[in-house]
């Protein structure tokens, strides 16, 4: 619990300068993109271990985040990374990067809905998701994250920060459980 606490006190500041430099030269979607893209590579265990180790020199790291970060990408954020590197902050890029995001949605008055399902959402189920996930928080866009659930045999579970939906055939399984057992 204290790991977590220190985390997001140095979390935060860091995910809201990048947003300031993004603000200022008016590039936050742009950067958003980045940091997506970054996130999707920062999947990879070797890289999460690689940045995170304390033997690894800082030269090392900036050359791995330049070539990973590249030309296509906005020079503020290679220059984030870089001090990020400086500040042994590196390991902490991956809740950095999520917490940015955070704030790009708050800024764009989006909402976050975790929707898992039992087998893969058409473009169009997912559209009827963000329809009804706009109609109950009033958000002005929806942001889909999907994740496959086999075990929920049909159905999904929508979660919108702390408010659950589960409109999956096993909730609906347990909660019919539920009401037999408790008539006997």
């Amino acid at each position: 619990m204290r790991d977590s606490a220190v985390n997001s006190k140095v979390v935060e500041p860091y995910a809201q300068a990048l947003m300031s430099v993004a603000r200022s030269h008016n590039i936050t979607e742009q950067v958003g993109e980045d940091v997506r893209a970054l996130l999707n590579l920062m999947q990879s265990e070797q890289l999460r271990d690689f940045l995170a180790n304390p033997f690894v020199q800082a030269e090392d790291k900036k050359a791995v985040l330049s070539r990973i970060v590249g030309e296509g990408n906005s020079p503020y954020l290679g220059n984030f990374l870089m001090l990020l590197v400086d500040r042994r902050r590196v390991s902490l890029l991956e809740p950095i990067c999520r917490q940015y995001l955070a704030l790009l949605r708050q800024l764009n008055q989006t909402v976050l809905a975790e929707v898992t399902s039992a087998v893969e959402l058409t473009e169009e189920q997912q559209q009827t998701v963000r329809e009804k996930v706009k109609a109950m928080t009033n958000a002005r866009e929806v942001e889909l994250e999907t994740k496959l659930d086999p075990d929920l045999i049909g159905g999904v579970i929508i979660k919108v920060g702390s408010q659950v939906i589960d409109a999956s055939l096993r909730g609906q399984l347990r909660r019919l459980s539920l009401r037999l057992s408790s008539a006997t």
